[in-house]
């Protein structure tokens, strides 16, 4: 990966979860600041991955770095300001296929109970030529892995949801969705952590609290973590 001394243009940010973007360039190391670098460009299920290379190697190398903030397509590397070269040098360093091979510690994983009876089920199973029975075997029989967190704190866009299953976002977004709703669109499954306003398709609700201030790590669902979810009637 090249190193580019640039920041990127506020404007040309990526919503997820509306679209399924296919990118054809390599990744490359931006100095984003004299405390940040971004490593852009990477595919999708990627970042999180990343991410965990970017902690085992600088761990390995003994290179200090403050955090790794994991996006869509990207992930932004926090570090001291006189260790700004070194970081990035590293970074141009690692092999993203390669990176998909290390497994420094086994990944958490989370099992959330869901009740499907969602206002969105019927609908979805419509759309996508299923009954709502296949649309609750297929959501639940999946493996997922948060790729980033974002939107809210403790929302986390879990990859792994069916392709058959990847619809759109709703039209028109709801003003209210409540704590714990299971929810779809485009390409991620998500579990909303807290009522907010959301525009995404709502199959269930899971009573798992996701995000406590409490507790030393706040969010249950972090980068890399795997996700299933378990039909209750």
């Amino acid at each position: 990966m090249q190193c580019e001394q640039r920041v990127p243009m506020p404007g040309l940010c990526r919503v997820p979860g509306d679209l399924v973007a296919i990118n054809n360039s390599s990744p490359h190391v931006i100095a984003y600041g004299p405390e940040a670098t971004m490593v852009d460009g990477l595919l999708a299920g990627e970042a999180a991955v990343m991410r965990t290379a970017v902690l085992h190697t600088c761990a390995e190398q003994h290179v200090s770095i403050n955090d790794v903030v994991v996006g869509a397509r990207s992930v932004v590397i926090t570090h001291p300001r006189d260790n700004a070269e070194v970081v990035r040098a590293l970074l141009s360093s690692i092999d993203v296929s390669g990176a998909m091979k290390i497994s420094p510690v086994a990944a958490p994983s989370v099992t959330l109970a869901v009740d499907y009876s969602g206002p969105d089920l019927d609908y979805v199973a419509q759309q996508c030529g299923l009954t709502s029975q296949e649309v609750v075997a297929l959501h639940s029989g999946a493996k997922y892995v948060v790729e980033f967190c974002g939107f809210s704190p403790g929302f986390a866009y879990l990859t792994g949801l069916p392709a058959v299953l990847h619809l759109p976002r709703r039209a028109t977004p709801r003003p209210r969705v409540p704590r714990g709703a299971v929810a779809i669109a485009a390409q991620y499954s998500a579990v909303y952590p807290r009522e907010s306003p959301g525009g995404w398709h709502l199959l269930g609700v899971t009573d798992h609290e996701l995000w406590n201030m409490t507790r030393e790590q706040p969010a249950t669902l972090t980068p890399g973590t795997i996700v299933s979810f378990e039909h209750i009637t």
